[in-house]
């Protein structure tokens, strides 16, 4: 078995991204995203970091996942609440344990950084994702989420 590590992304990694979201858009909502929308997405993060920060999950040399860390000021807790995002492993390398290695590598970046909590939004009937998350020791909030997008 090979070696997994976690680091943050490198403009590099962009295209790869770019096509783990394709995927898990079509994956989870059976949705094409637009490759010029997703790449300018992408590429903000990079080139202004109050947007958030990619980390990948490298395995054997290549890139296998990714995830998105975005922040939201919390007034309450006097510090940052990070939102974990556009979460994709490879389907290869499902049910290894590698997005738990990158959730503890994210969470061990945030305690050193004096961020409040972790947090992230999972679709109802992903069960999968749900006990993984669950497993992990994350809770479901009493919060319900609503949202407007255009």
């Amino acid at each position: 078995m090979g070696k997994l590590f976690v680091r943050e992304a490198r403009i590099i990694d962009a295209e790869k991204i770019i096509g783990f979201q394709k995927e898990m858009a079509l994956e989870t909502e059976n949705m094409k995203l637009g490759h010029d929308t997703i790449y300018q997405g992408v590429h903000a993060v990079f080139a202004d970091p109050h947007k958030g920060r990619y980390y990948v999950a490298e395995y054997d040399d290549e890139v296998i996942g990714s995830l998105l860390i975005t922040y939201e000021w919390s007034d309450w807790r006097n510090s940052f609440v990070w939102w974990i995002q556009s979460v994709y492993i490879q389907p290869a390398h499902r049910r290894k344990g590698f997005f738990k290695e990158m959730y503890m590598h994210v969470k061990e970046t945030a305690l050193q950084n004096g961020v409040a909590g972790l947090r992230l939004y999972v679709e109802r009937e992903n069960i999968n994702a749900r006990k993984t998350y669950e497993a992990m020791g994350m809770t479901s909030a009493h919060y319900r989420m609503y949202e407007w997008l255009k």
